[in-house]
């Protein structure tokens, strides 16, 4: 039977989502939850929603897991609970809907990125969530040249290539506002990013909100399909996946069918 486990974590001490031999992972720490919590002699595969890069954190991350025999779904999240360490945390399992996939079902990820601009809003107690800029932001500047990267595109430009992967990618919503002194928000929602791609995108908006580079900017590096040198991945921590979105139960196996024939196994990273 397919179960569906919601959970959120601090990225700052794991190496991204995917498992890799040698290193701490939020796939491998999950993974072996499970099969500790249910008694499993062999290691379980648990698949995710969007496969967050190294220190990014999640809030809305959303996996299957496929497990044979009959589980209590209470039971299962107090004992995932139990023995996941303190960085992570499961806020729901439940038995997934016929044609559920966490991955190609999905419709759309949301991601935030904060900043903070002024030293009257820093927070130390949020440091490792928040970037610091050093140049007051212009949020109007950055909805104006956020607005030119909507709709689907080839967003090579933004992207790190992997062979015989597409870059193509709908961007749903870009857009930033203020949320109290010195602090910004930034929303990116699409149905699916490639590798660094999130980053890059809001690295676009920092010449453009201190007024180094035109409001025009962004979109001209989008129509280049080239990586531009002059757009920065931003680090890691100051990004969040807050959420993923689903069609009704009963659209979700014709979704990832879809999502699959577009995609194929492409990558879909913060």
């Amino acid at each position: 039977m397919r179960w569906r486990i919601d959970l959120r974590y601090d990225g700052a001490a794991f190496h991204g989502w995917a498992r890799q031999e040698g290193l701490r992972t939020v796939q491998g720490e999950l993974e072996e939850a499970v099969r500790v919590v249910l008694r499993l002699p062999e290691p379980v595969i648990v698949t995710c929603a969007g496969r967050t890069d190294t220190g990014v954190h999640a809030r809305g991350q959303v996996t299957h897991v496929d497990v044979e025999g009959a589980v209590d779904p209470l039971r299962l999240l107090r004992g995932l609970n139990g023995v996941l360490p303190a960085d992570v945390a499961v806020t729901a399992v439940t038995a997934a809907p016929e044609g559920f996939d966490a991955r190609f079902s999905a419709l759309a990820r949301r991601y935030v990125y904060r900043l903070c601009d002024d030293p009257a809003g820093w927070d130390p107690l949020t440091r490792g969530h928040v970037l610091r800029v050093g140049r007051p932001m212009d949020v109007d500047r950055m909805n104006a040249a956020a607005t030119g990267l909507l709709g689907e595109h080839d967003f090579a430009a933004f992207c790190k290539k992997r062979e015989g992967a597409s870059t193509v990618r709908a961007l749903l919503e870009f857009s930033w506002r203020r949320t109290g002194v010195g602090q910004l928000e930034g929303t990116v929602i699409a149905d699916a990013f490639c590798h660094s791609m999130v980053r890059a995108l809001v690295g676009s908006m920092i010449p453009v909100g201190d007024g180094r580079r035109d409001v025009e900017w962004p979109a001209a590096v989008l129509a280049g399909k080239v990586r531009d040198s002059a757009v920065s991945v931003l680090p890691a921590h100051g990004l969040t996946l807050e959420e993923v979105r689903y069609p009704a139960d009963g659209e979700l196996a014709a979704r990832a069918l879809q999502a699959r024939q577009v995609r194929g196994e492409v990558h879909q990273r913060g």
